[in-house]
């Protein structure tokens, strides 16, 4: 009796075991198909809702995969993924070149291959630079907003503006923490210096200019309101702070510099470790048609990289021909190697020699 009771339990056991094993695999077979199907793209928190109209939306009626969101600023996302281990939780990351370049030297992405997204044949040069693992699916360039009541266009393009007792007190400049800073250091750096990375001349200048600066400013939102309040009469800015406040009606337009002309990049890389490479290498393609980018020049307000892609008039009036050929109009985009290897070094540097007088 007793051995036909521990063959029983011995029963009962294997069954058991086997019912929790089998709900098991099919519990994991059922996770397995839900992340083929959701794709992780990691984003900006501005701009998140028209994005998920001009491409989320569009991309997922068209092809069938779920898109989820994770936003946050481009150190904090990369951050995350250096902490991640290999299992970063994001199949895609839209992220500024300056934090790409820096993901690269840390060895948390993979690279973009042709052969998985047709669409990279057909893009801008400079949007599949061989410096970065992803593409470019955007750019922003940087000028002057200016007061068009107080300045014309001839005197707002050149950087001697800023150093115009005329103007003191009535200009603001990029902290080095905002895309237009460096950008605007190594404009600077191109016309009173050597080269786009003679800094010391680049931070002389600054340093000369800054005490008839009245701001260094940390955000857009900074920058557009001492325009728009009328603080200020001009600013070194990206391009794509001019949009809303000439739609508006104020009396602002935004110029690129005669000399010293630079430009930025938002790329799309994909993390080591991504879970849905199919999906991630899907949406980058999609994201790079004609069609995708149209949409986000006209919703968004992107500078597109596909030629074949429509420019919305606004972004004409803003850029004029750089808004579709930025390049041709001018535009050089900067080496990320020397930016990586010294950044630390210049912001610290910046706050001394250039900010803090």
């Amino acid at each position: 009796m007793r051995t036909i009771q521990r063959r029983r339990r011995a029963i009962a056991v294997a069954v058991s075991t086997l019912i929790t094993a089998t709900l098991a695999g099919c519990s994991a077979g059922a996770d397995s198909a839900a992340d083929k199907n959701t794709l992780v793209v990691s984003t900006f928190p501005f701009g998140s809702e028209e994005l998920q109209k001009a491409v989320i939306e569009p991309f997922e009626k068209t092809t069938g995969y779920k898109v989820e969101l994770d936003t946050g600023s481009n150190a904090d996302r990369l951050t995350r993924l250096e902490l991640a281990n290999g299992d970063p939780g994001v199949d895609v990351m839209l992220i500024s070149d300056y934090y790409a370049a820096l993901g690269q030297s840390k060895d948390v992405f993979q690279p973009v291959k042709a052969e998985d997204v047709p669409n990279l044949g057909k893009l801008r040069d400079f949007a599949i630079d061989d410096k970065y693992q992803g593409p470019a699916y955007t750019y922003q360039l940087n000028g002057t907003l200016y007061r068009t009541d107080k300045l014309d266009a001839k005197t707002a393009a050149d950087w001697s503006v800023y150093g115009d007792k005329k103007y003191s007190k009535k200009t603001a400049l990029p902290d080095i923490s905002v895309t237009a800073g460096q950008l605007t250091v190594s404009g600077i750096a191109d016309v009173y210096g050597s080269g786009p990375f003679d800094i010391d001349k680049a931070y002389d200048t600054l340093g000369s200019w800054a005490p008839g600066t009245l701001q260094f400013y940390t955000s857009s939102t900074e920058v557009t309101n001492l325009l728009s309040q009328g603080e200020i009469v001009a600013a070194p800015a990206i391009s794509a702070f001019a949009t809303s406040l000439i739609k508006s009606g104020e009396p602002v337009s935004w110029v690129a510099p005669s000399k010293g002309k630079y430009m930025a990049t938002n790329r799309m890389m994909i993390p080591k470790g991504s879970r849905n490479l199919k999906a991630a290498n899907a949406f980058i393609d999609y994201y790079l048609s004609a069609e995708a980018q149209t949409r986000a020049a006209d919703v968004i307000g992107d500078m597109p990289v596909n030629p074949d892609a429509e420019v919305p008039a606004v972004l004409g009036k803003v850029a004029g021909k750089a808004a579709s050929d930025p390049v041709a109009a001018g535009f050089s985009t900067l080496d990320p190697g020397p930016i990586v290897a010294n950044r630390d070094d210049w912001v610290d540097r910046f706050a001394r020699e250039v900010s803090s007088k």
